[in-house]
């Protein structure tokens, strides 16, 4: 968190420190903000007086529930709020947050975007401009093809696990020889041909219970049943790789830090090197963090 960025903890309160604020706004490109409605003007940082001190400013701001609303928003209230928590879990687990707050994260990556944007317009017209999002927006706009199903077929969402309302055999949870856990997400037809041939179950693939998606996922029940004792008897590499080699998606579940420990995930790890009792950054610009 915060990997190469220059902190300075400022008083916005403060007229000495709102003054060394203000110097570098004159010289950003960029100023990100995440005030409660109205506390940006209270303290001198609304994009309206900011850009009196730099016309070119861009100023982006991330709230909760909108620009309009006070009301206070973590990422949990927000995927209670817009459905994700009804959906995620099962009926024995109840409710269920994501284990990381990807709300956050998603509408941080469309600030992103529009602030991208914005740069493009300044490139032609040279005018800055003030960008926002919401946590709310960012999160309903993501329900993809939860929210389909109900505009669409008026199906209301149930909590599945990691099952998938349109496919399968998708999300079930398969042990291996070796005891290893496997899943699948078996897209279409010809998958779940190749995964019964893969199996030594041609005849499954002819079942008609199993001929198409749409009856696999009405008999997904009697499928995973049928799919439990092929997949036990094979050791998990072996599967795994011939299903790699046949083009049928699945995974074997990795704990956290089999992941992070994987050689080919530690282009995707920052570290800092300490240099003298100094960190050394290997990182050419500094993000200003405004404090109030």
């Amino acid at each position: 968190a915060n990997y190469g960025k220059k902190v300075l903890l400022l008083d916005l309160h403060n007229s000495k420190d709102r003054e060394r604020v203000h110097a570098l706004v004159k010289k950003a490109d960029i100023v990100l903000s995440n005030y409660k409605t109205g506390d940006e003007r209270k303290l001198g940082m609304d994009y309206v007086g900011l850009k009196k001190i730099n016309p070119t400013l861009i100023y982006g701001h991330v709230s909760g529930f909108g620009d309009r609303s006070k009301r206070i928003a973590y990422d949990l209230v927000i995927q209670a709020e817009t459905g994700f928590m009804s959906m995620n879990g099962t009926n024995a687990s109840g409710a269920l947050k994501m284990p990381v707050a990807l709300i956050d994260i998603l509408a941080a990556h469309q600030l992103k975007q529009a602030l991208l944007i914005a740069l493009l317009k300044r490139n032609k017209s040279g005018r800055g401009t003030r960008v926002s999002v919401s946590l709310y927006d960012a999160a309903v706009s993501s329900l993809a093809n939860q929210a389909s199903n109900w505009l669409m077929a008026k199906h209301k969402p149930e909590r599945m696990g990691s099952l998938h309302p349109n496919i399968a055999p998708y999300g079930e949870v398969f042990i291996t020889k070796d005891k290893k856990e496997l899943v699948l997400a078996v897209g279409s037809d010809k998958q779940f041909a190749e995964l019964c041939k893969l199996l030594g179950a041609d005849l499954l693939a002819k079942d008609k219970r199993f001929s198409e998606n749409t009856l696999r996922v009405e008999n997904r029940a009697a499928l995973k049943k049928a799919l439990e004792p092929l997949i036990r008897q094979i050791p998990s590499r072996k599967i795994i790789n011939s299903l790699i080699n046949k083009g049928v998606p699945a995974a074997l579940l990795r704990e956290l830090p089999e992941v992070l420990e994987n050689p080919s995930n530690r282009k995707l790890i920052l570290s800092e090197e300490m240099s003298g009792g100094q960190i050394t950054r290997r990182v050419r610009t500094a993000v200003f963090r405004f404090h109030s």
